[in-house]
């Protein structure tokens, strides 16, 4: 072949598969997301960021993982796509290129005391096996040695059909590991009678006193036509029989004004109603309720472990799964470490990994037996990612909702590498964030705003993170701000003190709380800053405490409800028009009889996504139209739920519609930063930094002299930070004493007096390791807190 008809080999052409390098997102709408269209990289870290209230999870959560979620359930059959929760179409014009999405947000985990960081992830599982094989004396297989599973023994007869009809004994029997006395829960109950009835009054008279048995309530007509006592006798005088029935008879299906209904004893029927549920997620008068008549003792049967006896008997080299499952997970891996035994090698070594993972997450200083309902947001989040750690998966998106939340700047590094090195194994990752330790690792980075609410939702920024620094977003602007040590701190007016704390892992610490400043609790997450903050200032009269439990409310609910500001508002429209407050709740009798006050009719599709249509009568105005014609100021009662809380601060200052008790709810909710929020928005659509500040907001105006924050600053944008330390100094000059439970620097550095505790977490950490001025902190450098705080304000 001659030189010049020689070719050179040409380079192949790009495969179709590898065009998909992008999830594309055209014409998102969801909540305030104003036609956003963005492209996100794909098997890379992207970082969302932007104000509170800006749209950030609209766009991530609501919108891109949600139809992920929504598309996978559609390629189940549809007896299967049944018992599955039926998930509406995103509003979003065009979604491309998605991958399966795996979602770690902060919901806190079940709250049922049978529910624990063990049981929650698969340590617990591997244990149980562990001691099923290995545990002496044997008691039986897994099962066995599992605190949520009782022993059960029967016996029957069966009959066989060979030949001549032959009956014949069977017995059956399970070894479970749950304590008979607790069922599991490691709590046992005392009741106070004197709480439950007045013994002097009849039913007729009213005398069962628990909440949700008023006269006319189906409660109490179960109990007055029952027929098992007389409903005109006073308690008192009820014979040993009467009483027996009344409080302690055994379920009976028995008919009640016609309606089939279960008859049990009174005592019974308030354990299963009331007190086989979390206490945190009761009712207020409900908690109140169970507070007054119940005492909750350690079970002890089990001692609080959960387990029957057998399952304690049996151990490993001296260990029982109930000392195991109390060890700090950390200590628990170096002894599964020690273990040497070939018959089970491959479960050690998965046993072995998945502890590890919690030491290599920040969590060795948790136990296996810690009940979830008690592990704070951040750590419920880095528990879920413990079984993503290991996983084989690739080119899967991963979407975190703020995984630094409660981490310590020295264990937000760590958390870092695990982010980076779920991508570099293939994944694509979205993390909504805003602290600029966890943005500047990103590969591409989305700022939503520029403001938030209806101020926000549209993109101000797609790029680097080099990029966003010179951007003119308010991202951008305060990515580098910090804030300087306080020069003058103020003076104390008094002391709290706090001696031998020993709640969880304190060591007998012994501290004087400042009064009239603000004071900062820091410290590794584990420390114990919850420990002393919360189990050692008394939370009785004068002490607000404002804690990161979620706010259960419905749709239904919105802030105006949620904060009292209804009842002033609905009484001066009642006022101005001469009718009665109820027509004004569109839970009572204003409501638009077709919605039922819910503004949008929801159609469930059996086998498809359910649909929430706006209710044509009403308009999604939720009222009657006759309720719409009575008027305040000019405004109806629906046109002045749709007002943000800085226009209606406005409206309810002056003029015909003055109500001084609105505006001063209206100017707490400006003050906390949620001037934005619309006075009807649902409350299940707020974020959670969002809900927490409106928990502040409520609690303002009690009447305390302590307010005890946890972490006001989770989910707050670097901008908002500063307009909260504005409302804690506040708070301090109006004569407040204000105690932070805070890893943020900024809130640090602007303290009045730092409480550090460490050095480390878990059995390393309770004891107290620093106490003074911010500046004092960072010119010792002492511990972890003061190195962070030092390089933070560039000391």
């Amino acid at each position: 072949m001659s030189r010049s008809t020689r070719t050179e080999p040409q380079p192949p052409a790009p495969h179709g598969a590898d065009s998909h390098d992008l999830i594309r997102v055209l014409g998102a709408r969801e909540n305030n997301l104003k036609d956003v269209s963005i492209e996100i990289p794909k098997r890379r870290l992207t970082v969302f960021t932007g104000v509170s209230g800006s749209g950030k999870s609209s766009l991530v959560f609501n919108t891109i993982a949600a139809e992920s979620q929504r598309l996978i359930n559609e390629t189940y059959s549809a007896f299967v796509q049944g018992f599955m929760p039926t998930l509406a179409r995103p509003e979003v014009d065009v979604l491309e290129g998605l991958t399966t999405a795996i979602i770690v947000d902060q919901q806190r985990m079940g709250a049922d005391p049978r529910s624990t960081v063990g049981t929650a992830t698969d340590a617990n599982a591997m244990l149980r096996i562990l001691f099923s094989r290995l545990g002496t004396p044997h008691i039986g297989p897994p099962s066995a040695y599992a605190f949520n599973v009782p022993s059960v023994r029967a016996s029957g007869a069966i009959t066989v059909e060979r030949g001549n009809k032959k009956a014949v004994k069977a017995t059956f029997q399970r070894t479970g590991g749950m304590c008979p006395r607790c069922e599991g829960r490691g709590t046992v109950s005392d009741l106070d009678l004197t709480e439950l009835y007045d013994d002097a009054k009849s039913l007729n008279e009213g005398a069962i006193t628990i909440p949700g048995y008023g006269s006319e309530g189906w409660n109490m007509r179960l109990y007055k036509e029952s027929g098992f006592v007389d409903p005109d006798k006073p308690i008192r005088r009820y014979t040993k029989k009467e009483l027996r029935d009344f409080l302690h008879h055994e379920p009976v299906r028995m008919k009640i004004a016609g309606i089939n209904m279960t008859y049990e004893g009174l005592i019974p029927r308030v354990q299963k109603s009331m007190l086989s549920k979390d206490r945190e997620a009761m009712q207020p008068h409900i908690r109140a309720f169970v507070d007054r008549a119940v005492a909750f003792t350690t079970c002890p049967d089990c001692d609080g472990t959960r387990l029957s006896e057998g399952a304690r008997s049996s151990t490993i080299d001296g260990v029982s799964i109930a000392d195991a499952c109390a060890l700090q997970i950390s200590d628990l891996a170096a002894w599964v470490r020690a273990l040497d035994e070939p018959s089970v090698a491959p479960l050690l070594t998965a046993l072995q990994q998945t502890l590890d993972s919690f030491v290599e997450i920040g969590l060795g200083y948790l136990a296996l037996d810690r009940p979830a309902g008690t592990l704070s947001g951040g750590e419920a989040q880095r528990v879920k990612m413990i079984r993503h750690l290991g996983s084989s998966l690739t080119d899967v998106t991963y979407v975190f909702d703020e995984p630094t939340a409660g981490l310590h700047p020295h264990d937000i590094q760590r958390m870092n590498e695990l982010l980076l090195r779920l991508r570099d194994k293939g994944n694509t990752v979205l993390v909504v964030e805003h602290k600029p330790e966890t943005i500047a690792i990103a590969d591409h980075v989305v700022d939503l705003g520029p403001g938030a609410g209806t101020g926000g939702g549209s993109v101000c920024f797609e790029g680097t993170v080099e990029g966003l620094r010179a951007g003119d977003t308010v991202t951008g602007r305060h990515f580098d701000d910090r804030a300087g040590v306080k020069e003058n701190p103020r003076e104390p007016t008094g002391t709290l003190e706090i001696r031998g704390a020993r709640a969880n892992n304190l060591r007998e610490v012994d501290v004087d709380i400042p009064l009239g400043v603000l004071v900062a609790v820091t410290g590794v997450a584990g420390s114990g800053k919850s420990s002393l903050v919360h189990g050692s200032i008394p939370a009785g009269e004068g002490v607000v405490s404002v804690d990161q439990s979620p706010i259960r409310g419905s749709r239904r609910s919105n802030p105006a409800t949620y904060t009292g500001l209804l009842d002033p508002i609905r009484k001066a429209f009642a006022k101005a028009n001469g009718v009665k407050p109820a027509l004004f709740s569109a839970n009572s009798e204003g409501a638009c009889p077709t919605c039922n006050g819910a503004g949008v009719i929801y159609s469930d599709l059996a086998m498809m996504a359910g649909v929430a249509s706006p209710c044509e009568d009403c308009e999604g105005k939720r009222y009657q139209a006759s309720v719409l014609e009575y008027r305040l100021g000019g405004r109806d009662i629906s046109e002045v739920l749709a007002m943000s809380v800085d226009e209606a601060g406005e409206f309810f200052d002056a003029g015909e519609a003055a109500t001084p008790a609105a505006r001063r709810v209206l100017s707490r909710l400006s003050d906390v930063g949620l001037g934005y929020l619309t006075l009807g928005q649902p409350l299940t659509t707020l974020s959670g930094g969002e809900r927490q500040r409106l928990k502040l907001a409520t609690h303002m105006a009690d009447k305390g002299g302590v307010y005890v924050l946890d972490e006001p600053t989770t989910g707050l944008h670097l901008a908002d930070v500063e307009q909260l330390l504005g409302l804690l100094d506040r708070l301090v000059d109006s004569g407040k004493s204000v105690i932070v439970v805070e890893h943020h620097q900024a809130v640090m550095a602007h303290a009045d007096w730092i409480i550090d505790l460490g050095p480390g977490a878990g059995h390393d950490g309770g004891r107290l390791v620093f106490e003074g001025t911010p500046a004092a902190l960072v010119a010792a450098r002492s511990t972890l807190t003061g190195e962070h705080l030092a390089a933070y304000v560039g000391a």
